[in-house]
């Protein structure tokens, strides 16, 4: 059945970016069937360190909003672009890729505490679009001479799709503040570097015992001239 091949193809995807994945679709679900409230999701720091609400360390990375164009164009670039990440630049290194996500997450956390308790970024509470610029800025410095082709109006070259996006975010009315918040530039390059210092015993915990030779890149992974990507 149709359903039996699109679950055998999604476990294929590599572990990280099938948990992340399914985690943000199945929150999103629950939010739409009103299993969960976003009230129940936000970030809140008084809720976090003074009702030990926990949670909302981790769900405030999973919610990208109500069914819609945006939830789609987020979850779209968070699949291709942390599959792309975890299959080429982290392959067989997992512990390296978790520490990047964990690195990031709580560097825009604590940046995200300080500027509401200052007073500043009051109306952001949800930050995996912020996450999601993270992913899309270190494979692009990680891939310096792939050639992006976006919605098939623009061919560059994958260092300068970050820029593009946030231009595209401008346009559909929304704020720059999760950009500048993620701080893409200088949060990607500490991510990327900090994930080379992953221990023998997370490697030994969660990396693959070793590499498949028969494994084939994706192309935009693959050394030598590309092809133009498909449209994104």
């Amino acid at each position: 059945m149709a359903w039996q091949g699109l679950a055998a193809e999604f476990l294929q995807v590599p572990a990280v970016t099938r948990a992340y994945t399914a985690a943000c679709v199945l929150t999103t679900a629950a939010v739409q069937l009103e299993l969960l409230s976003p009230f129940q999701l936000y970030f809140n720091p008084h809720l976090v360190f003074r009702k030990f609400q926990v949670w909302r360390l981790v769900t405030n990375f999973l919610f990208f909003g109500p069914l819609g164009f945006s939830f789609f164009f987020n979850i779209l670039f968070v699949f291709r672009y942390c599959r792309m990440l975890e299959e080429g630049s982290f392959r067989g290194r997992t512990a390296d890729f978790v520490f990047m996500f964990l690195f990031g997450g709580v560097l825009m956390t604590s940046t995200l505490t300080l500027a509401q308790l200052l007073g500043f970024l009051g109306s952001l509470f949800f930050l995996g679009q912020a996450l999601m610029a993270m992913l899309v800025y270190v494979w692009s410095r990680r891939s310096p001479r792939v050639r992006v082709n976006f919605f098939g109006l623009f061919t560059f070259q994958a260092p300068f799709l970050p820029w593009a996006l946030m231009g595209f975010s401008l346009l559909l009315g929304n704020s720059i503040l999760v950009d500048l918040l993620d701080g893409s530039p200088p949060m990607g390059t500490c991510a990327g570097l900090c994930s080379t210092w992953a221990s023998p015993h997370r490697k030994l915990l969660l990396d693959a015992p070793a590499e498949d030779p028969n494994y084939l890149p994706l192309p935009e992974e693959q050394p030598g001239p590309h092809l133009p990507p498909p449209q994104q």
